[in-house]
């Protein structure tokens, strides 16, 4: 039941919340969350990954291992500690399995119930959403969202037991206490707080009780209470990432990053934040040297591949991120930011069929990623693949909850390989049966 609500919130979401396409984002957040999930009591591997394009503060989990934040929470956070510690607390809302334990509690699992109770989880991820919020009046107008509200007691749960995560990942489990005392502080006298301290509220008590519970993990070693806990580059260039995204004048982010630099000659962070902005200004050159004297600083080799052929497509030196492309996937076959940035430059080079043939690898390992979907199914239509585009936009449909446009799209495509792919028509039959069988039993 608990992958049966994932599944229908996953669907409501895509279809109610402007997912990000930023694919390098995407890349070191599922890292990152992967590997602090290896910490976490987790039973089951996470299932989906999502990033909010929203710039307020929000982070959600839902039943069947779904997970996601707003671009907002890197915003907020200062570093990778403060950010791992709004994730780990999310990973104990999964892990002791409150939305499962609220549904017990109430004993009863009514569809109608599970429906209020998927649409409160999307008001939750939804930060402030006037769109989603919108979506989900009826929800609300019934009062049924509130049922969906972490009691204070899970809260303090989730809290121990993701300051346990944060311990066993050797990360600082004093950011957690810091990281919702500065929430506080900063929406103590604003009218409506973000929608994380709606469904997450703090009190003096809980901040409390997080940093008492940070102190004593070092009460048998003293010395690290004092200790000094190194930052990561990659998340302050993801940060940097998420500035430029939501800013809306590159001329003064270029006036104002050369200044710090001033400043902080060596500032890697900064100096990718520049070359971020200089590209947009459409000073190239600079931009791509400011990238290449970066490699060797960022760890991950994936991340400054991607990053430098992200600029090399915008400076439209299209060979060139192509070769780049072309050798890193040989290292790293059918990397995620890598194969869609191979994509990306090969329709800029207007090499559609190439590119659809990426696409639809990528489709095959990520297939609840919308992102792809649409791209597979833009792509396949500049490479007259008029089935392609059906099949794709059919996925596509089938993601964001809209059945019925799915199987009209499973229909078109079943019309046109009637003749030429008798196999690949009895597949598409047996999707639209079953698309329909499903459809039949909502609405039972």
């Amino acid at each position: 039941m608990e992958r049966r609500i994932g599944e229908a919130f996953l669907r409501q979401l895509h279809a109610n919340l402007p997912i990000s396409e930023d694919v390098i984002t995407q890349y070191y957040i599922e890292q990152h969350m992967q590997n602090l999930a290896q910490y976490a009591q987790l039973q089951e591997p996470l299932q989906s990954i999502i990033v909010v394009d929203n710039p307020e503060i929000n982070a959600f989990a839902a039943p069947g291992g779904i997970i996601g934040i707003n671009l907002g929470l890197l915003l907020y956070a200062q570093n990778v500690h403060e950010y791992s510690s709004v994730v780990a607390h999310e990973f104990a809302h999964i892990s002791q399995r409150h939305f499962a334990r609220g549904i017990e509690e109430q004993q009863a699992a009514s569809v109608p119930m599970l429906a209020s109770m998927i649409a409160a989880l999307l008001v939750g991820a939804a930060g402030g959403s006037e769109a989603g919020m919108a979506a989900l009046s009826a929800a609300q107008a019934a009062g049924q969202s509130n049922q969906l509200r972490f009691s204070r007691e899970r809260e303090s749960e989730a809290d121990r037991v993701g300051l346990n995560t944060m311990r066993r990942a050797n990360l600082d489990p004093q950011a957690m206490s810091r990281m919702f005392e500065r929430m506080q502080n900063a929406y103590r006298f604003t009218s409506r707080p973000p929608e994380f301290l709606l469904t997450h509220p703090l009190s003096e008590t809980r901040i409390s009780d997080v940093r008492n519970q940070a102190r004593e993990f070092f009460s048998d070693d003293p010395e690290n209470g004092s200790r000094k806990w190194p930052d990561q580059l990659e998340y302050q260039l993801v940060r940097m990432r998420a500035q430029q995204h939501f800013s809306k004048n590159p001329q003064a982010d270029v006036f104002n990053y050369r200044e710090k630099l001033e400043q902080t000659p060596d500032n890697a962070a900064l100096q990718y934040a520049l070359a971020l902005a200089l590209s947009k200004t459409n000073e190239h050159d600079e931009a791509l040297a400011l990238m290449r004297k970066l490699e060797g600083k960022i760890s991950s080799r994936i991340f400054f591949q991607a990053s430098l052929a992200e600029l090399l497509i915008a400076a439209e030196e299209l060979t060139g991120a192509q070769s780049l492309l072309a050798q890193q996937l040989n290292l790293y076959p059918d990397n995620f930011p890598l194969a869609m940035m191979y994509a990306r430059a090969l329709v800029a080079d207007e090499q559609y069929d190439d590119a659809e043939i990426v696409l639809e690898t990528q489709s095959k390992l990520r297939p609840t990623d919308t992102h792809i979907w649409f791209l597979l199914a833009e792509t396949a239509g500049l490479a007259s693949n008029i089935t392609g585009v059906h099949l794709a936009r059919a996925e596509y449909f089938y993601l964001h909850g809209a059945l019925h446009r799915a199987i009209q799209h499973l229909e078109y495509a079943q019309r046109l390989v009637r003749k030429s792919n008798p196999l690949l028509e009895t597949k598409l039959a047996q999707r639209i049966q079953d698309l329909r069988t499903y459809i039949r039993m909502q609405n039972s």
